[in-house]
């Protein structure tokens, strides 16, 4: 590890504030006239303990690797992030680097946007296939073209509140949560908590709100444990198998039905809740892992449970893209790939926020084992349930707004599971009829 294993936003107001301030503009620091050092231009939309993260992770290549100066940007996070990165790919006056979310990938699209990898320079900085997580790998191709070098895996997780659950006896003698196997299995856990907790629903998660994407994230957690699909591969035919989706959907009803999880959190609540004690349990991505640490709450994590048959998750991933240049200068090139490589051997360092490293070497790191209890859902990493490969998928996307809409009257009981799903097929025909912004021929 180049840092400590815990990052405090503390270190937010002092030297990195400075330095990420001034990329916040969508600025930084040039090499100098006349320096011998080969520039990077590297954008990125990572903020808060990621970010701090990144920016100390780009020192340490800096420290490392003197002959090469990475130009960090650091740009607003979502749509206006892929927005800029689509108008510079497509203009040919790109960044060298960017930082992606996998499931955006298929969406923004190659050729006149992005470029793809070249294999071979991968390999001189002793990147491998073999060394990545299979599926995760797999999504990072398009018609057979490397497009992405994966970084992470942020999947959904199951937080748990370590005093809560040893009254309610959930631990095991490890003082680790016991895992539950099936509907029946969850539902004696979640009541169990409540009843430590004098009625209080014990689960928390983003259920409610305007954009609200929790429900979409809760079920698509869940219906794909039973083996379910949203579309087939090539993205153009609708997959779902209504029994199976029902099946999900009838149990995120009953949890808001019988009190054990509270359907009125939006998503700051729902942390909220959690963090202060007022809820046992809290179904969130992995990235929550540091603010809940510097909050002094008692807690640890584990997987998302195994409700269906699986284990699947769902999740996205972080990856890094090359945005398309007319013409790439082949010392930047390898300058590059030299600065990928390093971020990618070093992703234990990465991990400390919470999310697990795509590149399967660092799993094995003792560094990245001593990291609790970041260490404790590895095993997610090749059971991720990845979005479908369409343009209007992804984080913070159309079919995860337009999905939360549509299932979170059904934790609250304001709709039926089978008028949830009916909204959400709709709401999926919609959009698949709508056109690509970035259609085949501007590629």
């Amino acid at each position: 590890m180049h840092g400590p294993p815990d990052i405090s936003r503390r270190h937010l107001l002092g030297g990195s504030l400075a330095l990420l301030g001034v990329a916040a503009t969508g600025c930084a620091i040039p090499v100098g006239l006349g320096s011998s050092q080969t520039r990077v231009q590297y954008w990125h939309f990572l903020g808060a303990s990621d970010g701090i993260i990144m920016n100390q992770m780009v020192k340490a290549f800096a420290a490392s690797t003197p002959d090469i100066f990475v130009e960090e940007n650091v740009l607003a996070w979502g749509e206006p992030y892929y927005t800029k990165v689509a108008m510079a790919g497509s203009g040919g006056r790109s960044p060298d680097l960017a930082t992606f979310h996998l499931a955006r990938l298929a969406g923004i699209g190659a050729g006149a946007i992005l470029d793809p990898f070249n294999v071979r320079l991968l390999e001189e900085v002793g990147l491998r296939a073999a060394d990545f997580s299979p599926p995760i790998w797999e999504r990072a191709h398009i018609d057979g073209q490397l497009y992405a070098i994966p970084f992470d895996a942020h999947p959904m997780v199951q937080y748990y509140n370590t005093d809560i659950c040893g009254r309610a006896g959930l631990l095991g003698p490890d003082g680790k949560l016991v895992p539950t196997k099936g509907v029946d299995e969850l539902i004696a856990q979640l009541t169990k908590a409540k009843e430590v907790m004098g009625g209080k629903p014990p689960l928390a998660f983003d259920a409610l709100g305007l954009g609200t994407v929790g429900p979409w994230r809760v079920w698509y957690s869940l219906y794909p444990q039973n083996g379910g699909t949203l579309l087939s591969q090539d993205g153009t035919q609708v997959t779902i198998d209504d029994a199976k989706a029902l099946e999900a959907l009838r149990l995120m009803a009953r949890l808001g039905q019988e009190g054990l999880c509270d359907w009125r959190t939006d998503y700051g609540a729902s942390v909220a809740n959690f963090t202060n004690g007022d809820a046992a349990f809290l179904w969130n991505g992995d990235w929550e892992t540091t603010g809940l640490k510097e909050r002094g709450t008692p807690f640890s994590m584990t997987r998302f449970p195994s409700v269906f048959g699986g284990w699947q998750a769902q999740a996205d991933c972080h990856a890094f893209v090359l945005p398309h240049q007319r013409e790439r200068d082949p010392e930047v090139e390898r300058a590059t790939y030299r600065f990928i490589a390093h971020l990618v051997r070093n992703s234990a360092d990465w991990a400390v926020a919470g999310h697990v490293p795509a590149y399967l070497p660092a799993l094995e790191e003792p560094d990245y084992l001593a990291l609790q209890p970041q260490s404790e859902y590895r095993s997610v990493i090749t059971e991720v349930a990845l979005d479908p490969q369409v343009w209007f998928a992804g984080s913070a996307s159309r079919l995860w707004i337009e999905f939360g809409q549509a299932f979170s009257p059904v934790i609250s009981g304001q709709r039926t599971p089978e008028e949830g799903l009916a909204a959400a097929k709709a709401s999926l025909a919609r959009l698949m009829s709508a056109p690509n912004p970035f259609p085949d021929e501007e590629r």
